[in-house]
C-alpha cells in the first residue's frame, strides 16, 4: 500500500489559492494598522499559530504590538486589565469575567503572554445579555437603554448593510414575506462593535492583532466593513487571516480561494479542542 509520505498539519494558502509559507504570512502583515485573526473556535492549529503570530510580532513591535479578542467582552475590561497588571490574581479573574468554556486551553495562553509582556488586551465584544437583547427585540431596542450601557456598544444608530452576503443569508422571510432581521442584525452589533474598539485602541505606530471567530472577517465583511466604513479619513491598513478545515488540505478548495488575505488550511480530521 501507498502512503501519503508527510501528513503536514496545515497549510497556508494566500487570497489567490497559491501556498504560501509562515514566514510569507508573517512579512505579509507586520506593517498592517489592524490584523483580525480568523479562527475555528475548536481547532488547536488556529489557536497554537495565534500565538506564534503574537509572539513573533512581538519581537517586531514590542510595545507598540496591541492584542483584542471577540472572547472578551467590553464590560470584562476592569478585570481584564486588572489580571494583566497583576491587581488581582488569576482566580479572581477566572472567577468573575464570564470566560469561554475553552478559555484555558485556547486563550489563556495569549492572555498570559499579554501579562509577562505587559501588554494592552482590548475586550471588544458587545456584552452577550445586549447581543441578546437585539436578537429578540431588533436593533431598536438598543435605544432604550442608559448612557452608561451605550458605552459598551458601538455608537447609536449602526447602519447595517444587510446585501452582504455574510448577513443577507441570516435574514429570514416569514410566510408573509415579512423578513425578520434580528439574527442578522445581532451578529452585526457584535461586528460594529468590536470594529468600534479596535478603532479605539490603534494609533498610527502600534499594531492591534484581533482574535474572532473566522464568520467575522470572512470575505473583508463583518469587522472588516465596519472599519473601513468608520475610517474614511484615513486608509487603514487591515490584514485578515482565516482558518478552514478540509480533507484533504494539499490543495485549496475552490469557494476557499479569496476569503482572506491569508488561508490556513488544516486537516477535518485534525483533534479538536472542544
Amino acid at each position: 500500500m501507498a502512503f501519503a509520505q508527510d501528513k503536514p498539519a496545515y497549510i497556508i494558502y494566500n487570497k489567490s489559492g497559491d501556498r504560501v509559507s509562515y514566514q510569507e504570512m508573517l512579512v505579509g502583515v507586520m506593517n498592517a494598522d489592524v490584523i483580525c485573526f480568523g479562527e475555528l473556535h475548536n481547532d488547536p492549529i488556529s489557536h497554537w499559530l495565534q500565538l506564534e503570530l503574537t509572539t513573533d510580532l512581538f519581537v517586531m513591535k514590542t510595545d507598540q504590538l496591541v492584542l483584542g479578542a471577540e472572547m472578551f467582552e467590553a464590560d470584562g475590561q476592569l478585570l481584564l486589565d486588572e489580571y494583566i497588571s497583576g491587581a488581582i490574581t488569576e482566580r479572581n479573574f477566572l472567577d468573575q469575567a464570564r470566560l469561554w468554556p475553552n478559555y484555558r486551553t485556547d486563550y489563556k495562553p495569549l492572555v498570559d503572554f499579554a501579562k509577562n509582556n505587559n501588554l494592552k488586551f482590548v475586550a471588544t465584544n458587545i456584552p452577550r445579555r445586549y447581543a441578546s437583547v437585539v436578537f429578540k427585540r431588533g436593533l431598536a431596542a438598543l435605544d432604550n437603554f442608559s448612557d452608561e450601557a451605550k458605552k459598551l456598544i458601538a455608537p447609536l444608530p449602526v447602519e447595517i448593510d444587510f446585501e452582504l452576503p455574510s448577513y443577507k443569508a441570516l435574514v429570514s422571510v416569514d410566510e408573509d414575506g415579512q423578513q425578520d432581521l434580528n439574527f442578522a442584525s445581532a451578529q452585526a452589533i457584535k461586528d460594529a462593535t468590536m470594529a468600534n474598539f479596535i478603532l479605539k485602541n490603534i494609533t498610527k505606530k502600534n499594531t492591534l492583532l484581533h482574535f474572532n471567530g473566522a464568520y467575522h472577517s470572512d470575505h473583508f465583511e463583518g469587522i472588516v466593513w465596519f472599519l473601513k466604513k468608520k475610517k474614511k479619513k484615513k486608509k487603514l491598513q487591515v490584514k485578515t487571516i482565516t482558518t478552514t478545515s478540509q480533507e484533504n488540505i494539499s490543495e485549496l478548495n475552490p469557494d476557499e480561494i479569496g476569503k482572506a488575505d491569508f488561508i490556513i488550511c488544516t486537516p477535518s480530521r485534525m483533534c479538536k479542542t472542544h
